[in-house]
């Protein structure tokens, strides 16, 4: 499990984070998400160990990591740009990390990840022939062949059409299946989120507004602003599906979801 406890940082006098609190079991997708400049960025550092808190504590299976260098800790992260070697080709791309730790994985766990993510056919392609899509699957397998403990990704559908969306949220799950790794993510949008995650944890001005899975905040909103955050997200509702959040559903979803 990931614990994040307490968690305190401020710039310039200001706080960015306010007593954040969350726990993550692993091969959990937990993701964060808020109005503008609510801290998610912020968090994500410091879990990742690039920004240090200012008061808190992170713990990982037991063990306390709030001191722990960035690349001790065992966290990978893919940001939104994913920075490519644009004079290699995809598998190039994928393989490079491990000329430094050449033991993480072998061929053969090379080889299965590609398949996993169905990077195959284009292997041999240089990441500027690629779509957005297929550089978001090439990205995640560029950081799991370093067998990441948590993963973390900033907006991973951000620039992507619907059906690539849908791609990616398949390929997540399928990580989530063969590796059971915990995946931490910023979304900027709930309809990904209500689609893909385990755990939903919104943020307003630092705090944690609410942290809890989809149901819970689609019909048990704790606060006004978790409704209004909500219904300006509506569409996520549809598309996630009235089935598979029938049977988390108030006796009278009606009322619960009257905003």
């Amino acid at each position: 499990m990931l614990e994040l406890i307490q968690i305190r940082k401020s710039f310039d006098g200001t706080a960015i984070l306010d007593r954040v609190d969350m726990e993550v079991p692993d091969g959990e997708i937990v993701s964060v998400l808020g109005p503008s400049e609510c801290g998610k960025m912020t968090l994500m550092r410091i879990v990742l160990g690039m920004e240090k808190a200012d008061m808190g504590q992170i713990l990982f299976r037991g063990r306390d990591l709030t001191r722990t260098p960035m690349e001790e800790r065992g966290f990978q992260v893919v940001f939104r740009d994913c920075s490519f070697f644009p004079n290699m080709n995809v598998y190039k791309n994928i393989v490079y990390g491990l000329r430094n730790r050449p033991g993480i994985s072998n061929r053969e766990e090379v080889e299965k990840l590609i398949d996993l993510l169905e990077l195959r056919k284009i292997l041999g392609n240089r990441v500027g022939m690629l779509t957005t899509g297929q550089k978001e699957c090439t990205a995640l397998a560029r950081i799991l062949v370093m067998k990441p403990k948590v993963l973390l990704l900033e907006d991973p559908f951000a620039d992507l059409d619907e059906e690539e969306k849908d791609k990616i949220i398949e390929m997540l799950r399928k990580i989530i299946e063969k590796y059971h790794i915990t995946i931490m993510m910023t979304v900027r949008d709930s309809d990904e989120a209500l689609k893909v995650s385990d755990k939903i944890l919104i943020l307003n001005r630092g705090r944690v507004a609410q942290y809890g899975t989809p149901q819970e905040i689609l019909f048990r909103p704790e606060t006004p602003f978790i409704k209004e955050f909500i219904a300006a997200s509506r569409r996520g509702f549809h598309q996630y599906g009235a089935a598979s959040m029938a049977a988390a559903a108030p006796a009278n979803p009606a009322s619960a979801l009257d905003f």
